[in-house]
């Protein structure tokens, strides 16, 4: 029993996203709610698009732990940018992260009028799936 990610024919391919994600009977699927740059307190760490980013990422690693997952489990990613956000600075500084082996996780990503915590640049949201023994 596998999860697959998936890049078919016909569609364009890239090394960023794939398109489909089938995620067997069995299988455990973890949600993470959206999760911004700020600490453990609530407070917005920094004004740089990239700094943010690299927060939300590990503020999600932290949730994803805490179900018994991690970055690699993630099938689908959520990703809400402000208009404002150097969009090239957030990328760049989680692209290394997000690398891994094998197709990538499917990407929804949106240019936002604002986010619902004030201050806010990036907001991301995960959908992961493990097979447990």
């Amino acid at each position: 029993m596998d999860i697959t990610l998936m890049q078919p024919a016909g569609l364009v391919v890239s090394p960023a996203f794939s398109h489909v994600a089938v995620v067997p009977p069995g299988a455990t699927t973890i949600y993470v709610g959206g999760q911004n740059g700020v600490d453990e307190n609530g407070a917005v760490i920094s004004a740089d698009a990239g700094e943010q980013s690299l927060r939300a990422l590990e503020n999600a690693r932290v949730a994803l732990e805490a179900a018994g997952a991690g970055l690699d489990d993630v099938v689908s990613w959520t990703v809400l940018i402000h208009q404002d956000a150097d969009l090239r600075a957030a990328y760049a500084a989680v692209a290394s992260t997000l690398a891994r082996d094998g197709a990538p996780p499917l990407v929804t990503a949106a240019i936002v009028a604002g986010l619902g915590v004030p201050g806010a640049l990036i907001e991301v949201s995960a959908i992961a799936a493990v097979i447990r023994d």
